[in-house]
């Protein structure tokens, strides 16, 4: 089995590793620092929110549809499926029904000598 000799370069990835989470760890006990990144998270979810509503009416004005306009029409697909499999079943109940008496009636059999 050969032997994994550590080379400098992954001395120096695994010593940046540790300094960077060591470093991460420093920035978020920090008050301050935790606050600023709290509020750039929100200000970045508010920007997103508004490019998302500047998109939606983008695509309304250019009359192309929408992923909740997809979400719309796939649920109304995915209810006359629905009504189709029920009508189905149905029909194949009425059919079943329609047999039945044509099965009961007995069959005139040759007499036996």
């Amino acid at each position: 089995m050969p032997r994994r000799e550590r080379t400098i370069f992954s001395w120096i990835l695994e010593t940046g590793e540790a300094r960077l989470m060591q470093f991460a760890e420093e920035l978020i006990s920090n008050p301050k620092m935790a606050e600023a990144f709290s509020g750039a998270l929100h200000r970045a979810a508010q920007t997103k929110g508004q490019v998302d509503r500047n998109m939606q009416m983008l695509l309304g004005m250019l009359n192309v549809p929408t992923k909740a306009d997809y979400n719309r029409l796939l649920s109304k697909i995915e209810a006359l499926q629905g009504s189709l499999v029920n009508l189905n079943i149905k029909i194949d109940r009425l059919l079943a029904e329609r047999e039945r008496p044509r099965r009961r009636t007995p069959k005139a059999h040759p007499p036996t000598p």
